[in-house]
């Protein structure tokens, strides 16, 4: 059905002119970064012999695997957002529209606050009692401490760089200085709580990741900005607490030798994903155009929480999307000549909330394997197909460029899943996961004949939309990053 109409749009269409670029939604699996939560502040031993302490601590560092080195757990989180914003730099546009295409208009400016809200929880937490690595006083110094260094670094970036904000606003957009506020609070609150409970940690973290993600859904920051900044608050404080303990000559005024519990007695856990999505059908094929559905990515978070050694209850929540290829074609129209023209398809995309059942078995202490099934939906997103004429006419005149055929519009739609993932431990709270899932979805699809052209057979019996079931099932494979607490 759909093939009669597409046929007549594109023959009635190619009259209409020329060139405009096209949809090509890429998107970094970024945002959450929650799992830096579990990075423990450093401790030292308490003896009566000092000697005996020097040789312990060096003793223990000779033994430390590199992951566990001071060096690279100071020094990871922020290469990882470093090299993270890096290799976003280039599709920062192009990710820009996935948020313009899904929710255009939003503007809730929360992240102006709860940047602050680590910081104001550390103080909080210390006038109700709480006694955290530091007294009061030190605390504010190495806060200040970190603050500064924070301050000089965005600053000297932003007016160096000159990056104008994707609103258009102002040439200060890189990197962003919420953003790297927001986790050098966070990580303030990690470095004086972290280490009394990973909770600490996790809420601190949590708001510092939400303003992030605000500072992108506002559209003030392209999102190579919010990654670099989130590297630069960390490393802010990081380097503030290493200054400040080296004038005090000692970790902290009340340092700890606490060490949690295994969290692998009850692996809960949160992780932040990335991987490749492989539909195991052509996602186009009923619209007979000649396009193809390719391999997109998928990118999201997904946790559990564990009752026992073994099982637990869980939840995903994701973003998918599949590219579509394009159909060339060379036409004469009597008025241009000759001229070619293609079909153009905006990638398929789907936002998918699951929650069930997760089982986790213990290999080895550093080895675990997990299963999971589970059931939700999937919330799909509105696209267009059009043609793309590619010539000018004889006098270089672009009369039109794109023109549309029809719009398409996934309805929510229930959604099962199931997978495996192989977890390699990297430290005791910190792993990096294997992971391939399948995913089984069938929305319905309405299609709306646009009314851009001209329909040679009008009348009140003429069919504008139509509606279609589409199975969209697809298989993900990527990588984990796995924090246990």
């Amino acid at each position: 059905m759909l093939h009669g109409y597409t046929q007549i749009a594109t023959t009635n269409i190619m009259k209409k002119s020329i060139m405009k670029l096209f949809f090509k939604v890429l998107i970094f699996g970024f945002y959450s970064l929650m799992t830096l939560c579990y990075l423990k502040a450093q401790t030292f031993p308490q003896n009566d012999s000092l000697s005996k302490s020097l040789d312990s601590l060096a003793l223990e560092n000779v033994k430390k695997s590199f992951f566990k080195r001071d060096a690279v757990r100071i020094g990871l989180p922020p290469a990882i957002f470093f090299a993270a914003s890096a290799a976003t730099w280039g599709s920062r546009e192009k990710i820009r529209e996935v948020r313009n295409r899904y929710i255009p208009t939003f503007a809730h400016h929360y992240d102006n606050y709860m940047q602050y809200m680590p910081a104001v929880s550390v103080y909080a937490l210390n006038l109700s009692g709480v006694k955290g690595r530091n007294k009061l006083g030190r605390a504010t110094i190495s806060y200040a401490a970190s603050a500064a260094i924070m301050g000089i670094i965005v600053n000297a970036v932003k007016y160096t760089a000159k990056v104008e904000r994707p609103d258009g606003s102002r040439a200060n957009s890189f990197p962003s200085g919420h953003t790297s506020n927001a986790f050098m609070n966070a990580t303030f609150m990690h470095k004086e709580f972290g280490h009394l409970n990973p909770m600490y940690s996790i809420a601190g973290y949590s708001m510092s990741t939400f303003t992030g993600i605000g500072r992108g859904l506002n559209n003030r920051h392209w999102i190579s900005d919010v990654l670099a900044g989130a590297g630069i608050g960390i490393l802010s404080t990081q380097l503030g607490y290493f200054f400040v303990n080296k004038f005090y000559k000692n970790q902290g005024d009340r340092p700890s030798d606490f060490r949690f519990d295994n969290p692998l007695n009850k692996p809960s856990y949160l992780s932040l994903k990335v991987g490749f999505a492989s539909a195991t059908r052509n996602l186009v094929e009923n619209l007979e155009l000649g396009v193809r559905s390719k391999a997109g990515f998928e990118a999201g978070l997904e946790g559990a929480y564990y009752f026992t050694k073994s099982w637990g209850l869980g939840g995903d929540f994701s973003f998918v999307s599949f590219p579509i290829s394009t159909s060339e074609m060379t036409i004469s129209d009597p008025d241009f000549g000759p001229s070619t023209s293609s079909i153009v398809t905006q990638s398929m995309g789907a936002l998918n909330f699951t929650i069930g059942p997760h089982y986790t078995y213990e290999i080895t202490p550093d080895w675990l394997i997990q299963a999971k099934v589970g059931a939700g939906i999937a919330v799909g997103a509105t696209g267009k197909i059009s043609v793309k004429f590619e010539d000018v006419d004889d006098d270089n005149n672009i009369v039109n460029d794109e023109v549309d055929l029809l719009t398409y519009k996934p309805e929510r739609a229930f959604k099962m899943n199931g997978g495996l993932a192989l977890t390699r431990m990297l430290n005791a709270e910190l792993g990096i996961t294997l992971y391939a899932d399948y995913h089984h979805l069938k929305p319905t699809f309405t299609y709306t004949i646009s009314e851009d052209f001209e329909n040679p057979d009008p009348g009140p019996s003429a069919v504008q939309t139509i509606k279609e079931k589409n199975q969209m099932n697809y298989i993900a494979t990527g990588l984990r990053l796995t924090a246990f607490f």
